[in-house]
């Protein structure tokens, strides 16, 4: 079983590491497969990311760690959820850590009798598709994905983080410690490809 005190600090800062990192996605997959050093790699990879996320929104240090210990306890439970054609592993760790913050968020303001900032409520879902349109999304899902696999890696989680993961452009900034201007750049770009991309789908670009 692992405990959130397992991940929290589970590396020193001066640990020397002897090979690289496997990429996040192998990472998690081992994670599905019971594989205890799996998470903790991917804990050191990726918590700067989920941890400042949950420090914007919470402004709070203390209860930011909590809820990045609660994200990879989520992680470890439902790794075998993770569906890479759906966004990156940093998409899905951040989606994760927004919710969780913004629950926890709403709870504070509740215990204080005050609404939470309306700005950062989540967006209502999609209703779910009925049969008769079900192979049109899954064609259409195919060529969206054929499409981001062109885009270079920084337009690619730019995008998925924006539209899979429901990250401001500020928040994506912050979690990938890059300028907010470049963050627009690469999402404006990406996009433009993605448009051209997907011109001859059907409209889909339009």
């Amino acid at each position: 079983m692992v405990e959130k005190e397992d991940l929290v600090g589970s590396a020193p800062a001066n640990l020397v590491t002897t090979s690289p990192d496997p990429e996040p996605a192998a990472l998690i997959a081992r994670c599905a497969q019971g594989d205890q050093s799996a998470l903790a790699r991917l804990y050191d990879s990726t918590s700067a990311q989920v941890n400042g996320l949950a420090l914007r929104i919470l402004a709070d240090q203390e209860m930011a760690e909590e809820i990045t210990g609660d994200v990879y306890m989520q992680v470890w439970r439902s790794a075998g959820s993770y569906d890479a054609g759906r966004g990156s592993p940093l998409a899905w760790l951040l989606t994760i850590a927004r919710s969780r913050a913004i629950d926890r968020l709403r709870a504070s303001a509740g215990e204080r009798k005050q609404p939470a900032p309306f700005e950062l409520g989540l967006k209502a879902p999609s209703p779910e598709p009925g049969p008769e349109d079900s192979s049109a999304l899954a064609q259409r899902r195919r060529f969206v994905r054929a499409a981001l696999g062109r885009l270079s890696r920084e337009q690619r989680e730019a995008i998925e983080l924006a539209f899979f993961g429901g990250l401001s452009h500020i928040e994506i900034a912050d979690a990938l410690g890059a300028p907010l201007g470049t963050v627009k750049t690469r999402i404006r770009l990406g996009m433009g490809r993605l448009r051209d991309a997907l011109a001859g789908h059907g409209g889909l670009g339009s």
